[in-house]
C-alpha cells in the first residue's frame, strides 16, 4: 500500500443536473437533531433537480431551471464538470454507522454449522464465534489488515457508502486492539471517503481471560481506552453488553473510563437477551445498538432521550433469528432510529446498505423513506456528524450518490442487486457506472 496521504478538496466543480427526484433530507423544521416519528418520513425531495458541488462542499442546492439561470454557474460552466442524472433518483451518499471491518478472513466453519443447526452461543461455546477471529488478527501486520479493512470500505462506496463507522474488536489484546485502530486509521488514508474509528476492546472476553474477566476489564480501562484516547486513535469507545460478553455493571465501568479519557460512548446491547436501558442511558451514549429485545420502558426511556437507537437487521438475517428489531414500535414511540449493515465475518457479512433498506421494509415494517432517513441523516446523528453528513444542503460535504432509478422506493424494492450508479465524495467522483435502468 501507499504512504498515508492527506486527503485534497481541489476536484473540479460538480453540477447535477436533471435529477428525477432530489432526496435533499432537509428538515422541514430548524430542528438539527435526528428525525423522529412521521418526521422520519419527510426526504425534502425536489422534482428536476440540480446540485452544485464546490470545493468539496455543497454550494447550492434547488431544480435544473433555477441552476441554469444561476449567473455564477452560467458565468463559470466550461469550467465545470456537469453530471447528467437523466430523470434518475440522488439523495445523500449512506452513512453505515456500525461495521466491523477490521478482521481477516470469513468465518466459514460458523456459517456451515449453522446451517445444520447450530445457534450462535452454542458455535461461540465451541470455540467459534468472535473468538475465531482472534487468532488472524493478532497475527496479521498492521498493513496487511489495512488492506483487508480498504477492500471493504471500497464495496461499501460501490453500493452508495461513502461515510462508515469502523470498530477494532478482534484482536483484544493490548497491541492488537492498537493494531487494529491504526489499520483503521492507514485504510481511512486511501479512501475518499469518511471513516470514523471506534474502540471495542470490549467485543469479549478472550479465551486467555476466560477464568479472570475482571483482569481483562481492568486491561481494557486501564491501558486499552487510555492509550487510544491519548494516541487519537478512536471516536469512540464501545462495549458488548449481553449474555456472553460484558455485564451491565462492566459496561458501566467502561462507558465511565471512556468519557473521563474524552471519548464519547455507544454499545451493543440486548441483542441477545433484554439489558435494562435506564442505566446505560444516563450516561448518555450516542447509539444503543441492535436493540432487538427492549420493552416499553426501555422504549419510552429511549424515545425521551438524545441516544440514537441503531437496528442491523443484517445480523438478524443472516443469523437465521424469526425476531427483528421492533422497528415500528420504536419510531411510533419517537425513538431516534438509525440502520447499519453491522458488516462483521460472524453475522452480518454485508457491505450493502441497499440490502439493509430492503431488510427494513419487509422485516422491521419500516417505509422505504424512513428507511432512507435512517440510514442518511439519522445514522449521521449516530456518529455525530450531522452538521456535515447526511442531507443534501449548502454546505455540508458534498457526499452524494445516484441510483439507476425513477422512484427513491426502487432502493429498497430490488434485491441484492446494486443499482448504484454515480458515488461523490467530497464532491468527486468516486463511482461510476454507466447504463439507463
Amino acid at each position: 500500500m501507499r504512504a498515508p496521504r492527506k486527503k485534497s478538496n481541489s476536484a473540479r466543480p460538480v453540477l447535477l443536473l436533471n435529477i428525477g427526484e432530489l432526496l435533499t433530507l432537509r428538515s422541514s423544521s430548524a430542528n438539527s437533531g435526528p428525525r423522529r416519528g412521521a418526521d422520519l418520513k419527510q426526504l425534502g425531495i425536489i422534482e428536476d433537480g440540480a446540485v452544485l458541488c464546490v470545493a468539496g462542499k455543497i454550494a447550492s442546492v434547488g431544480t435544473t431551471r433555477e441552476a441554469l439561470r444561476d449567473p455564477w454557474i452560467k458565468k463559470n460552466r466550461k469550467q465545470l464538470a456537469e453530471i447528467d442524472c437523466e430523470g434518475k433518483v440522488a439523495l445523500p451518499a449512506f452513512v453505515d454507522s456500525h461495521t466491523h471491518p477490521a478482521f481477516v478472513s470469513p468465518r466459514l466453519v460458523d456459517f456451515e454449522e449453522r446451517s445444520a443447526g447450530a445457534t450462535y452461543e452454542e458455535i461461540a461455546e465451541a470455540g467459534g464465534g468472535i473468538r475465531s477471529s482472534v487468532e488472524g488478527v493478532r497475527a496479521a501486520t498492521k498493513i496487511a489488515l489495512a488492506r483487508k479493512i480498504l477492500r471493504a470500505l471500497q464495496e461499501m462506496m460501490a453500493q452508495g457508502t461513502t461515510t462508515v463507522e469502523a470498530k477494532s474488536g478482534y484482536g483484544l489484546t493490548l497491541d492488537s486492539e492498537l493494531k487494529s485502530l491504526e489499520a483503521i486509521q492507514f485504510a481511512a488514508t486511501q479512501w475518499p471517503g469518511t471513516v470514523v474509528p471506534t474502540l471495542l476492546g470490549a467485543h469479549v472476553v478472550p479465551a486467555e481471560f476466560k477464568n479472570q474477566p475482571q483482569k481483562y476489564v481492568d486491561v481494557i480501562c486501564e491501558e486499552m481506552i487510555p492509550q487510544a484516547a491519548r494516541r487519537k486513535l478512536a471516536c469512540f469507545v464501545d462495549v458488548f453488553c449481553d449474555r456472553g460478553a460484558f455485564n451491565e455493571e462492566d459496561s458501566l465501568k467502561i462507558f465511565a473510563v471512556a468519557q473521563k479519557c474524552g471519548l464519547p460512548v455507544r454499545a451493543h446491547v440486548s441483542q441477545s437477551v433484554r439489558t435494562p436501558l435506564a442505566k446505560l442511558l444516563v450516561m448518555n451514549p450516542v447509539s444503543l445498538d441492535h436493540v432487538d429485545h427492549v420493552d416499553e420502558t426501555d422504549i419510552s426511556q429511549l424515545a425521551r432521550g438524545s441516544t440514537v437507537a441503531t437496528l442491523v437487521p443484517g445480523a438478524n438475517y443472516f443469523l437465521g433469528l424469526e425476531l427483528y428489531p421492533p422497528a415500528r414500535k420504536l419510531i411510533d414511540a419517537g425513538v431516534a432510529v438509525a440502520l447499519a449493515t453491522d458488516f462483521n465475518p460472524g453475522s452480518s457479512p454485508t457491505a450493502s446498505m441497499p440490502f439493509v433498506l430492503s431488510l427494513a421494509c419487509t422485516q422491521m415494517k419500516m417505509s422505504p423513506a424512513e428507511a432512507i432517513a435512517a440510514a442518511t441523516i439519522n445514522a449521521a446523528c449516530a456518529l455525530q456528524l450531522q452538521g456535515s453528513k447526511g442531507s443534501i444542503e449548502p454546505g455540508k460535504d458534498a457526499d452524494i450518490v445516484v441510483f439507476k432509478a425513477r422512484d427513491y422506493r426502487e432502493i429498497p424494492y430490488w434485491v441484492a442487486a446494486n443499482r448504484c450508479e454515480t458515488v461523490l465524495a467530497s464532491g468527486k467522483v468516486m463511482h461510476s457506472q454507466a447504463g439507463g435502468t
